[in-house]
């Protein structure tokens, strides 16, 4: 965790607890309509995020004008404003709930995956309802292992972490945590990461929307090494504030070796997220800063980035 102002901590986890028990009392699709509005907002005064997420999406859809440009960009802000309150909501709900509001897809995947008896590799992005659909797993199926970066705000994190594990789940943190993903697969525990982020070291470069991108080789290296079955998992909404968790078959590992085996593995599983980027480019992150010129570094062991 960075540095930074314990006061300015403190008044962001007030404001958070604040936020947090007005929603309880509101219905979900009421959370929904005002998290999207918050959204909105930001994308109006947030002129330097929404300039990079407006310069992304016309790298990836060079074809679309700048209105269609515009539009995607104020209901990315939209989504994301939108998943922070139904995030803070859903782990308000009693179980009960949280699975009545949710559609399973592929439920036959994950069942499959698991009588291999070698643990599962789910991945997915900065993509839909990612956090909603960890959370429920644990109900509709089993607990498994998220992979995260702590946030800087020590108050907030272990919100967040709260939030992350009240259904069952635990969280392994990046930095050290390659021995506590090898110990679950071998227990034939789910582990869960996002790919999507750019990565000064321990990556690999891959195409993602045509353009070179630092990409974590935490999953590739872990699925050739373990066996494990890699699914990829997506979360999209639903009206009345519902959710339909979808997961997909498992990429097929490369018949190669070594280094190249990492590369290409990396490359089918960033095929598949951005295919559902593809078809529904305002649930993913355009303002993050996905593509930069800088060369990754090589992989270490010891660290698990995703």
């Amino acid at each position: 965790m960075a540095a930074g102002s314990p006061v300015r901590y403190r008044v962001e986890l007030g404001i958070v607890q604040a936020v947090s028990a007005g929603l309880r009392f509101m219905p979900v699709t009421l959370v929904r309509a005002c998290g999207r509005g918050f959204g909105r907002l930001v994308s109006l005064v947030d002129v330097f995020h929404r300039r990079i997420a407006v310069g992304n999406l016309a790298q990836a859809f060079p074809t679309r004008s700048p209105a269609e440009l515009r539009k995607v960009s104020g209901a990315v802000f939209a989504h994301f404003g939108g998943l922070l309150l139904e995030l803070i909501k859903f782990a308000t709900l009693s179980e009960e709930e949280m699975l009545a509001r949710v559609d399973v897809e592929g439920q036959d995947h994950v069942q499959d995956a698991y009588r291999q008896g070698k643990g599962v590799l789910y991945f997915t992005g900065h993509f839909g309802y990612w956090e909603i659909q960890a959370i429920a797993f644990a109900l509709h199926a089993e607990p498994i292992s998220v992979v995260a970066r702590p946030l800087d705000n020590p108050y907030l994190h272990d919100l967040l972490e709260r939030i992350r594990t009240c259904t069952g789940n635990a969280v392994i943190y990046r930095q050290g945590g390659l021995r506590r993903v090898l110990r679950d697969l071998q227990n034939n525990r789910g582990v869960a990461m996002l790919i999507d982020q750019h990565l000064h070291s321990d990556a690999v470069s891959v195409e993602f929307f045509n353009r070179p991108a630092a990409t974590t080789s935490a999953l590739a290296a872990l699925a050739l090494r373990t066996g494990a079955p890699v699914i990829p998992v997506f979360a999209f909404p639903l009206p009345g504030g519902r959710y339909r968790l979808i997961y997909d078959r498992p990429v097929p590992p490369p018949q190669t070796k070594g280094p190249e085996a990492i590369r290409e593995f990396t490359q089918r599983c960033t095929d598949v997220l951005e295919m559902y980027v593809r078809r529904d480019p305002q649930l993913w992150l355009w303002m993050h800063r996905r593509w930069r010129n800088a060369e990754p570094a090589p992989a270490q062991q010891e660290t698990i980035q995703g």
